[in-house]
């Protein structure tokens, strides 16, 4: 195959010569993703939990 089919085949197939050396980005993406579902977890734990937290604080606080 020369050069210039083998391009197009890639192309085809949706890979090009850039990204299949490049994979910061996705990496960086990735990375991203888990960190928002863990900010977006913790949130709505502290939600849910919030009386709970605030129990426990106002026990530690009238005991010290």
């Amino acid at each position: 195959m020369s050069k210039l089919q083998m391009r197009f085949a890639h192309v085809l197939t949706g890979l090009s010569a850039p990204t299949l050396r490049r994979e910061e980005g996705q990496t960086f993406v990735e990375y991203a993703m888990i960190l928002a579902l863990i900010g977006i977890a913790l949130i709505g734990a502290l939600t849910f939990l919030h009386d709970q937290i605030a129990a426990v604080y106002s026990t530690v606080a009238s005991t010290l």
